[in-house]
Formats: C-alpha cells, sequence, structure tokens
C-alpha cells in the first residue's frame, strides 16, 4: 500500500549510541483495536501517544520496526518558522491563513515542550533561531519579513549586519532573531512517546506489512502480508515519506537531503546556540548538540533516486563543510558523521493532515516541509480531536488537496 524506499544511508550523530530497544511482536492472528497506527517513527509515536491518552485503544504497526525509517535522518531543529516566509506564503494563501499557519506552529512547539516536561521522555533544550540573508530574503526582505511577523504577534529582532557581526560573529547582511524553538534528539524523543503510549496499553507490533485494507462505513479492515486480518475503528497513515497508495498531496514532492555531524568543540560554538539558517534556496541549516558537535545539513537536491543520492555522500559532505566553514571561520568543519536521506517538501511549506480523500475512516499525516517533527505535533493533535468528535478550527489549512 506504501511504496517502499530506502529513505537514509549512512550513520547519523543520533545512531552513535546503542538502539532504543522494543520487544520484538508480530501478528500472528486476527486481531482488533480502536485505531491501528501504521509507522512507528516520529509521527506514529505522537500519534499513539495523544491517542493512547485520550483513551484510545491503539495498535501501532510498522514493517521495518520501531523509529529505524526516516526519523534518524532529521537533524531535529524543532521550530515554528516555516520554510516559507510568512511574507511569501501570504501571497499564497492570504494574509489570515498564513498568519494562523505560522500562529499555529507556534503553539506546536510549546505544545510539544510540554509533552516532552510531562512525560520526561527528553531534555526540553530551547533555542533562539537565526534567519540569515540570502537570495529568498536579502535585508530589504528580511525588514519586511520581521514587521509581517511582528504583526501577527510573533516575537522577532532584526539584526543589521554591524549588530549581527557584533553578536555572533557572522558576516551576512541582515538577520532576523526568533525564539524559544527546541532542540532534540529524533530518536530519543520518538522512543519516549512510543514508550509512553505502551505504558498505557498501546501494543507496538513489528514487522508487521499491511498489504490490502477496506475502508467500510464504520470500521477499516486490513490484511497483513501473511494474511492476518486486523479490524479498526480508524486507520492513520504515519508513514513518512512513503506515501499512501502514492497519493502525492498537490504541491508536494519527494528530495533528497545530506548532513554532517562534527567532532565535539565545545569552545568554539556560537553564543547561545542558537539554530541558524538561511533565507536561501538550497538552504544551509545548523545546529549544535549537548556534547558540542555542530550538525549542519543542506544542498537538497530534486531527485529520489537512492543510489544517485547515495553516490552523491562524498561531494554533497565536503560542499556543506565548505559553506559552513565559510560562514563560522573558526569551527571545525570535521566530520564524526555523514549522512543523507529522503525528505519531503511543499510549495507552501505546510504538511497535508486530515482524512484521506475516497478512504472513510483514514486519516494521514503527511509532515512534509523543514518543520516536520512540528507538523508531527500538529497531525497528534488534529487527529485526536477529529477522532473524538471536536474537530479542529486549523484543520482545513493542512487538509488533503488532489
Amino acid at each position: 500500500m506504501t511504496k517502499q524506499r530506502d529513505l537514509r544511508t549512512g550513520r547519523s550523530v543520533w545512531q552513535g549510541e546503542r538502539p532504543p530497544r522494543f520487544p520484538r511482536h508480530g501478528i500472528t492472528g486476527d486481531t482488533q483495536s480502536d485505531v491501528v497506527v501504521i509507522g512507528a517513527g516520529i509521527s506514529g509515536a505522537m500519534q499513539a501517544d495523544a491517542l493512547s491518552a485520550a483513551g484510545f485503544d491503539v495498535l501501532v504497526v510498522d514493517r521495518r520496526g520501531p523509529v529505524r525509517g526516516s526519523t534518524p535522518a532529521s537533524t531535529a531543529l524543532l521550530q515554528y518558522e516555516i520554510d516559507q516566509p510568512l511574507t511569501k506564503l501570504t501571497r499564497q494563501i492570504g494574509e489570515e491563513a498564513a498568519i494562523r499557519a505560522w500562529r499555529r506552529s507556534r503553539l506546536a512547539v510549546d505544545g510539544l515542550a510540554a509533552r516532552m516536561k510531562a512525560l520526561s521522555s527528553a531534555p526540553v533544550i530551547r533555542r533562539d533561531s537565526l534567519y540569515l540573508a540570502g537570495n529568498v530574503l536579502d535585508a530589504t526582505g528580511l525588514a519586511r519579513e520581521g514587521e509581517a511577523r511582528r504583526h501577527a504577534g510573533l516575537e522577532t529582532a532584526l539584526l543589521d549586519a554591524a549588530a549581527l557581526k557584533e553578536r555572533f560573529g557572522i558576516d551576512r547582511d541582515a538577520a532576523l532573531l526568533g525564539y524559544d524553538n527546541l532542540e532534540a534528539d529524533p530518536v530519543a524523543l520518538a522512543t519516549g512517546f512510543l514508550r509512553a503510549a505502551i505504558s498505557r496499553g498501546a501494543r507496538l507490533a513489528w514487522p508487521v506489512e499491511i498489504v490490502d485494507l477496506d475502508a467500510k462505513p464504520r470500521s477499516v479492515s486490513l490484511r497483513t502480508r501473511e494474511g492476518h486480518r486486523i479490524s479498526c475503528r480508524h486507520l492513520v497513515f504515519a508513514t513518512g515519506y512513503e506515501l499512501p497508495f502514492g497519493q502525492m498531496p498537490k504541491g508536494h514532492e519527494v528530495l533528497s537531503t545530506w548532513a554532517l555531524a562534527t567532532a565535539p568543540q565545545k569552545r568554539s560554538l556560537w553564543p547561545r546556540c542558537c539554530f541558524i539558517w538561511e533565507a536561501s534556496d538550497p538552504y544551509l541549516y545548523m545546529r549544535t548538540t549537548p556534547d558540542g558537535r555542530i550538525v549542519c545539513g543542506g544542498e537538497d537536491e530534486d531527485f529520489v533516486d537512492e543510489d544517485k543520492r547515495d553516490a552523491l555522500m562524498g561531494e554533497k559532505t565536503k560542499a556543506i563543510q565548505r559553506k559552513l566553514g565559510k560562514l563560522l571561520p573558526g569551527i571545525s568543519t570535521e566530520a564524526d558523521y555523514t549522512w543523507t536521506g529522503t525528505f519531503g517538501a511543499s510549495t507552501t511549506g505546510l504538511p497535508t493532515i486530515g482524512k484521506m480523500p475516497d478512504l472513510r475512516n483514514c486519516w494521514t499525516v503527511m509532515g512534509f516541509g523543514g518543520n516536520g517533527i512540528t507538523y508531527s505535533r500538529i497531525g497528534a493533535e488534529i487527529v485526536r480531536s477529529g477522532l473524538l468528535g471536536k474537530g479542529d478550527p486549523d484543520a482545513e489549512l493542512y487538509a488533503f488537496r488532489n
């Protein structure tokens, strides 16, 4: 039902320690549940946590195993800032909708921080973000963007070239400074949410591949590759960039991306260890880790050929190192970890979340865009509200569009 991809190659910094352990349990006979979640990565983990906390009986299935898809390839800059600048998104979908989308991302980051704290699933590390002038927004464009964000109630400071050089040692024409984003280890984060759900009675079954479904008026019937039947009231696709039935929403695409993590260098890091990213296409983005590494990614390419992607890893690593060294001359760009993976983007920078067209009782969370984990949180909120019959005031912002 979902096209299987080779989602990542190499070893990410989050895989440097012992991987999370979950008992291996398949599906050995027919079974049933209130909700079945397909996918045990970060999106599926958040679904399981939110829905089990709401009182649903939840079964999570994954054909690989928990946290073994694209989640370990994430650089996990959990930002409220959307890939598409507010000024540009306003021209695409209108001011009211654009402001709602940006505000919802702000609320999602804060909600995710609160949930992490409540579950003690991972350290809650707040980071500011520095958005540098580039080929998408120059200094004048950043000034307009900063004003639009402040008009939307989003605290933002505009730094000119002198202030940027003095405070951060970076030589660019201008930057916007945003506040209170989140830094995380995506593997630890997903693991924490899965374990919280399991502690409430949620079940995790793997390796289990779903090969067929029958969406009925009041239920969904699934069939595993071994021929076992799973009955549920609701089905949630949290399959990342392996799309259900290959259905690509309008304006979405799958890309290839590359990243690296340097050796630890705490004494060389920039002030406040804020996230740094560029108003450019493609853009460079970076963050730090608690042990003083720099995680840096970018060089995105518009193709999904895994062999071609993997063959470019050496070349792309050198390009990222070159750009990183130029931006921050005082740091070491020596890489301890390098990896490449599949990544999803959309023309608006917004995800697709909601009911699947023509599939009754089926939902999807496609966290396309640079804010994937933030969108996983929004997806958990929207699906939970939908299954409880409450609805969500922002649901139409993210609805599936053919």
